[in-house]
């Protein structure tokens, strides 16, 4: 099922908002001070291209300088990138079948607008970090 919303995703929208990150990487990496927000903005483009199947987890080990990262990603590229995401959500809402994409894309804005600390991993990683620190316990 994963596979098939995706595919509709990816036709729908999806690769549209995956050329609008790829294009902020790419002038964030023009200027070598913003190569972080590069580097974040390809990490979520990865994510918006192929979304379903994977999920948002918080790095536990995240301090002040993610704090101070999505600061400065929320005034530079991250508001244009959410409303990126808003009005493809409303393209997609016209439809029965656009609405699921609809509540993805609303669902992506929290890391579209603060995406430091933040790790994007298969469902399955998931569930492995998740049984990792209750058998191990929270980092120190």
């Amino acid at each position: 099922m994963n596979f098939l919303l995706n595919v509709i995703w990816l036709v729908f929208g999806g690769f549209l908002l995956f050329l609008e990150y790829i294009f902020f990487g790419i002038v964030a990496i023009i200027f070598i001070v913003t190569i972080p927000l590069g580097i974040a903005c390809f990490r979520i483009a990865s994510y918006v291209l192929w979304p379903f199947g994977k999920v948002v987890v918080a790095k536990p080990e995240a301090g002040t300088g993610s704090t101070i990262m999505n600061v400065l990603w929320f005034l530079i590229p991250g508001w244009m990138l959410a409303l990126g995401h808003l009005g493809t959500a409303l393209f997609q809402a016209i439809t029965i079948i656009g609405i699921p994409l609809a509540i993805a894309n609303i669902k992506m804005i929290p890391i579209t607008c603060f995406p430091f600390g933040k790790d994007v991993l298969t469902q399955e990683e998931a569930r492995y970090r998740r049984e990792r620190v209750l058998l191990v316990g929270p980092p120190a």
